[in-house]
């Protein structure tokens, strides 16, 4: 009989305590640990994970980096652009993924979605919070037949590995690692030690037999990733599902990927069955209008290497309640204090005294600086109430001294905005070294100042 005995655990960084401190002494984060009782497991107590564990009961030895062989496998190929962008061009095999999200957002959708897809491997899908008539009648809903796809109902990783020895199977997707648990860890699933250990066992499994594991992660309350730091670190990619529950479009980012880019983004759109992916995201996120309004501006942003076309909307009016109100949805607050602070030291507009509201269209976060000389557009729009002409759009970053800045990938943006029907683009003039205007059929205007910006285009 294994000994039990009390641990505390840091749910920040995952470090093991002795005793209860209030601060972590490898994080110094406060108020982070948690009391575990942790089964301490002996040399027989231990059976092997799986059957290709060639080093059970032994050490692996060391090699000189010449001599390592280098063995190339082929991604595997996803169906849909969307989840293959983010990936970096397909699922890498022995690569572990962690994918998080809020509650009904659609992660198991799209888990379930992609087993079903995958109609040339035999696929693992493990469910711990949902029963196998539930999953049955997803399947339905989303109208993918396969007879690839195996449904499994555990929470034991023990007997979670004992079917994968059955069936061989070349992709399991975890629903989700929180709910797994392992008989080496006496505490309780979800727990810092638990999610740690189980983790552990199938990065493993991942990296000893080459086969590919998704794994879903609840969220906090904050927007992270439930469960201990260290479980990002362990894994190859992390992907984000983020979107607003009363809105139809869900974006897929990668925070973190091993095998690729972490700038790139996908979007689907979720309706009665399943999610589908968008292909031209330009066209739902600018809002079809039959005439010009104030406060709004179109600008030609970037997502890794997809140019994208999106509707800034602003609303400047008279303070009601004393103090200034400042609203943000979509853009960083702090920046759109900056840009205010810019119009009213450089430029000369009197904005303090008045509220101010910014939303992007379509419920995405944009963190493209080249949405700043739109954005100050739009606000001075609603502040003069005069409308920007639905033709012209936008590209520049605007730095404190009221100049505009360059901004990256400008050509993909100019012919993004071509592509759309757009007739005019103002740029900074410092993008315009080694860019040959002659190839667009778009108008490009060129500005420095915020000042030839209002006269070109309010004059």
């Amino acid at each position: 009989m294994s000994k039990v005995k009390t641990t505390y655990f840091c749910q920040s960084c995952g470090t093991e305590h002795n005793k209860w401190v209030g601060k972590c002494n490898s994080c110094n984060e406060w108020n982070t640990l948690v009391e575990e009782k942790v089964q301490k497991e002996t040399k027989n107590n231990r059976l092997q994970v799986f059957s290709s564990n060639k080093t059970v009961g032994g050490t692996n030895k060391s090699v000189l980096l010449q001599e390592v062989g280098l063995q190339e496998y082929p991604r595997i190929a996803v169906p849909g652009k969307e989840l293959t962008r983010v990936l970096g061009g397909g699922i890498v095999p022995g690569s572990l993924v962690l994918f998080g999200g809020e509650p009904g957002i659609g992660k198991s959708t799209l888990m379930l979605q992609l087993a079903l897809r995958l109609k040339n491997l035999k696929v693992l899908y493990v469910s711990g919070e949902e029963s196998e008539q539930q999953i049955k009648m997803r399947a339905e809903r989303i109208g993918i037949t396969t007879e690839t796809c195996f449904i499994l109902q555990e929470t034991n990783t023990q007997n979670i590995f004992s079917q994968i020895e059955q069936i061989q199977p070349q992709l399991v997707v975890l629903d989700s690692i929180q709910t797994l648990h392992t008989s080496y860890v006496e505490s309780s699933p979800g727990s810092v030690s638990q999610v740690r250990e189980c983790a552990a066992e199938f990065l493993r499994f991942a990296k000893e037999t080459n086969t590919p594991v998704f794994m879903i992660g609840h969220i906090t309350k904050e927007g992270s990733l439930a469960g201990p730091k260290v479980l990002e670190h362990m894994v190859d990619t992390v992907l984000q599902f983020e979107g607003d529950t009363n809105h139809v479009y869900r974006l897929l980012r990668a925070t973190k990927n091993r095998f690729g880019s972490t700038n790139e983004m996908g979007i689907y759109e979720m309706n009665g069955d399943g999610l589908r992916e968008v292909t031209n995201p330009s066209e739902i996120l600018i809002t079809q209008r039959d005439h010009a309004t104030s406060g709004v501006a179109i600008a030609a942003t970037m997502e890794g290497n997809r140019p994208m076309l999106i509707e800034t909307q602003a609303l400047v009016s008279s303070a009601a309640y004393g103090t200034p109100q400042r609203s943000s949805t979509g853009f960083d607050l702090r920046r759109l204090s900056m840009l205010l602070a810019v119009l009213e030291k450089r430029c000369g507009f009197r904005l303090a005294v008045k509220d101010v509201f910014i939303n992007i269209a379509g419920g995405i976060k944009v963190e493209d600086p080249g949405i700043d000389l739109a954005l100050v557009c739009g606000i001075l729009s609603s502040n003069e109430d005069l409308p920007i002409p639905q033709n012209v759009c936008f590209a520049g970053e605007v730095g404190l001294t009221g100049e505009i800045r360059p901004v990256s990938r400008i050509e993909q943006r100019i012919s993004e905005a071509q592509k759309l029907g757009f007739e005019k683009i103002f740029i900074s003039s410092y993008n315009k070294k080694g860019l040959d205007l002659k190839q667009f059929s778009i108008e490009v205007i060129t500005v420095t100042k915020m000042e030839e910006v209002f006269q070109k285009l309010f004059a």
